[in-house]
């Protein structure tokens, strides 16, 4: 959509005016009446300077300081948000003549958020927000955003506009006409031509999106991790690598496949004197039975000692347990292409294979990460956890997002700093709901994960690619 497609308006008194676009000005710096003005500047952590500075020294030393950005949603019958979009005054000292999806302005000194964005939607737009106005505004999140013309912590607001176009009233000295948009043509337009646009105010209309998708697939805000503080609120990357847990994640099967497992395993310890159910024993206190076995000191530390484990264990008739799954295979499909899909298993790579192949799932990942590849450690190690980023070439353990069966895995991976979903809701070891504060969210089964995680399956991700 081009800017002729958009009806422009400029509200003087009740009449409204079509304007034509016009190109904004290549100056981001003027000089401003309120130059002179006292405002709040901050540290870098959002905390208030003892004595504020005047504006135009805050801008030619390019502080941190506070401002406000504000939504304004207009309510109507159209399926499509409507959002009320600024073109800045050309007297504007920051970004004059570019558009503002998100007006505000400077925090003065002393001032609080809510107290400057109450005051400079009245002012610019004339939106009264009272509590008697019918009109509503509420604080979303504070932001940090950086770049080499500004330094803000913003305060984001959203407010419903219920009345009329043409009761809007202009400030001239502020915003030069109003645009009503969809958020769909802010996206499209900002994407054509980003330097119509004010970049901090895109940064902040990101993260509104990225606010509102999370509301609407209720994920659970974790802190240590980019989204995860509303007073500190910032876009998530976009994840690098996927990794999939394999048995009781990929499928369930009512644990079919881990009770034939655990069936070879305790034969195993048979052998060995162990008493009967040490091998699960084993596994709930190190991760896997092999690492118990290891660390207990009842297998012995060889190539040969431990290939003879993991063979007889393994030796199972997966493809007469497990179905192809075309539903599945879909789901992965439609899965964002760019990002490479691993496994990641405390198994070892053939019975992974043979999993994935019944289910007719095996040529979509890029790569096995078993226990041998995690030197024989669980998923509840680090080095684990370390050792598949390296594999899959990845540096910040953020970018990496982690499906599992398991809330003691799960837990792990948030030490590490991994993104995780908590797939099935019921526990193999005590038979009730399970749940874990560590995961941003739980579902009963793989195949749900479109309905949480919707940014996976489409173009549209919010996220900072």
């Amino acid at each position: 959509m081009t800017m002729s497609d958009l009806l422009l308006f400029c509200v003087t008194s009740v009449a409204f005016v079509v304007l034509q676009p016009r190109a904004p000005s290549s100056s981001f710096l003027t000089t401003t009446r309120d130059a002179k003005e006292h405002v709040c500047t901050v540290d870098e952590h959002n905390v208030p300077t003892a004595t504020g500075h005047v504006r135009s020294e805050m801008r030619r030393l390019n502080l941190w300081h506070r401002a406000t950005y504000i939504i304004v949603r207009h309510e109507n019958e159209d399926k499509d948000i409507q959002i009320l979009v600024q073109r800045r005054s050309m007297r504007k000292d920051y970004c004059p003549g570019r558009l503002d999806p998100t007006p505000g302005g400077v925090v003065g000194f002393q001032e609080s958020y809510h107290e400057n964005a109450s005051r400079e939607i009245e002012e610019e737009m004339g939106i009264d927000v009272s509590a008697s106005s019918g009109n509503t505004i509420r604080k979303l999140f504070n932001f940090p955003f950086e770049d080499n013309r500004v330094r803000v912590w913003g305060g984001f607001f959203e407010v419903v506009y219920r009345g009329s176009l043409a009761d809007l009233k202009i400030q001239q000295e502020e915003v030069d006409e109003v645009l009503q948009m969809s958020l769909r043509d802010v996206a499209e337009r900002a994407e054509t031509n980003p330097d119509d646009w004010m970049p901090d105010s895109l940064h902040a209309l990101k993260l509104y999106l990225q606010y509102r998708d999370d509301h609407s697939v209720n994920r659970r805000l974790l802190h240590g991790y980019s989204s995860g503080n509303l007073d500190a609120y910032k876009l998530r990357p976009k994840p690098k690598a996927i990794f999939f847990d394999c048995d009781d994640c990929l499928y369930f099967d009512n644990w079919r496949v881990a009770s034939k497992l655990t069936h070879k395993m305790n034969e195993w310890c048979k052998k060995l004197g162990l008493k009967e159910g040490e091998a699960y024993e084993l596994y709930q206190n190190h991760g896997t039975t092999l690492r118990g076995l290891l660390d207990e000191g009842h297998l012995e530390h060889s190539e040969e000692s431990i290939d003879d484990f993991l063979s007889h264990v393994h030796d199972i008739s997966v493809d007469q347990m497990l179905l192809e799954d075309k539903e599945l295979r879909k789901m992965i499909e439609q899965m964002d292409p760019t990002i490479p899909k691993y496994i990641f298993t405390a198994s070892v790579r053939h019975h992974a294979e043979a999993c994935l192949t019944a289910l007719g799932i095996n040529d979509l990942f890029v790569d096995i990460i078993d226990v041998k590849a995690c030197g024989l450690n669980s998923k509840h190690s680090e080095h684990s956890f370390k050792t598949a980023m390296k594999v899959a070439g990845v540096d910040d353990p953020e970018s990496c997002l982690f499906l599992d069966d398991s809330v003691k895995n799960i837990q792990a991976a948030r030490k590490v700093g991994w993104r995780s979903v908590l797939v099935g809701k019921i526990g193999r070891d005590c038979g009730k709901e399970i749940s874990t504060e560590h995961a941003e969210h739980e579902i009963d089964r793989i195949h749900h994960l479109p309905k949480v995680m919707p940014e996976l399956f489409n173009n549209t991700s919010t996220s900072n690619s």
